[in-house]
């Protein structure tokens, strides 16, 4: 499973690290290049939203290896992509797979283990996703210098093969449970009759369209405003990931000192961050250890997610889980878009201050959520 969500992380966001090539090839604009993660992230909302009542009674073992297979078929339709239509229908393959498998993945880690590691299994699930933040944005970098961006994506193929053919050998069959009457997509937005729920989505969705109306849109930052070449460019990008990983490592213990409090404070660090790039973008030194904060801060961001779900839906937290993964994929989509028109219309400034907002708006959402989980609403 770890094997699968780092190979899916890779997938989902191996075009920030070559949309330059990608747009240039496809004769579109960065900012249409890096739509194609606004439409993962739809597919993304409506596979999570519609994934049980479509999967029915078939085994769940099943439905993680067909997705795993789409996987591997969506690398293969954008490597070969002969145009922007046929690049983007790739791009929606894997907004499916990507839906399912985190709709499916609480569900998953607690037929895999005793009730008690679930929460050690769910962290593990998550190494594999800043794994893949280390690796997957610098090694594309290279490989699109060393192979053109349409050989990195054929590299996903054998990736899904290997995680496919572990899939099969290690998983149990995990039958269907029965489903219980009035189970369906509905029962997903129950939570939100709750402020402080519905503050808290509110929050974290926020959160991650500022992360991604900026993060979608570095390398061409980096490109035309810092001007660096792609062994910087690779290098810069495993800082931002090895700090991802750090940060994901330490987040743990701060949060047993305050959920809400760290939910608060990251979107506005990040914020100061986003704010910071713009007139530190010329030197190379300020604004690697800008992106290395960014890293470290937005990569362990989605632990403190998971665990605000826990906590705050302890009864509820399928339903919960499932509206996260709906809220964040659709965020992501909107986050990419926005930056994508503000990118392409006034350049890096107005996407980056764009983003520095939607985080401060995060922060004080997120906030106002503490206050009325705090008051008992």
């Amino acid at each position: 499973m770890t094997l699968c969500v780092f190979t899916l992380i890779a997938s989902e966001f191996l075009p920030v690290s070559l949309l330059t090539p990608m747009a240039g090839d496809l004769r579109v604009s960065e900012g249409l290049a890096g739509q194609g993660i606004a439409l993962s992230g739809a597919l993304a909302v409506l596979a999570s939203l519609s994934m049980p009542a479509l999967a029915g009674g078939m085994s769940r073992k099943t439905l993680l290896l067909a997705l795993t297979a789409l996987m591997g078929v969506s690398g293969a339709v954008i490597a070969l992509a002969p145009n922007y239509p046929v690049y983007m229908a790739g791009r929606a393959l894997i907004g499916v797979v990507i839906g399912g498998f985190w709709s499916l993945s609480a569900a998953v880690a607690i037929r895999l283990v005793p009730a008690s590691a679930v929460p050690k299994a769910l962290a593990v699930f998550n190494a594999g996703n800043a794994l893949a933040t280390v690796v997957a944005a610098p090694l594309g970098a290279w490989l699109g210098a060393a192979i053109g961006w349409r050989g990195a994506f054929w590299c996903l193929v054998p990736a899904a093969l290997l995680t496919f053919a572990w899939q099969w050998v290690s998983l149990p069959a995990m039958a269907a449970d029965e489903r219980a009457p009035g189970r369906g997509v509905g029962q997903v937005f129950s939570p939100l009759g709750r402020p402080a729920i519905a503050l808290g989505m509110a929050g974290c969705g926020l959160f991650f369209m500022g992360q991604f109306a900026l993060f979608t849109y570095v390398r061409p930052f980096l490109e035309t405003v810092t001007r660096v070449d792609v062994p910087t460019l690779s290098l810069m990008l495993l800082a931002t990931g090895a700090a991802g990983v750090i940060g994901t490592a330490l987040i743990g213990s701060v949060l047993r000192r305050s959920l809400y409090g760290t939910l608060v404070a990251i979107p506005m660090l990040m914020a100061a961050a986003a704010l910071a790039l713009i007139p530190a973008g010329a030197w190379v030194a300020p604004v690697a250890a800008l992106l290395a904060l960014w890293g470290l801060l937005g990569t362990a961001a989605p632990v403190g997610w998971w665990n605000w779900v826990a906590r705050a839906m302890p009864g509820n937290a399928e339903a919960g889980g499932g509206l996260m993964v709906a809220v964040i994929q659709l965020s992501i989509a909107l986050g990419s878009t926005v930056g994508g028109l503000l990118f392409d219309a006034g350049g890096p400034r107005s996407a980056f201050a764009a983003s520095a907002a939607l985080l401060l708006l995060a922060a004080l959402l997120t906030a106002m959520a503490a206050r009325s989980a705090a008051a008992g609403r």
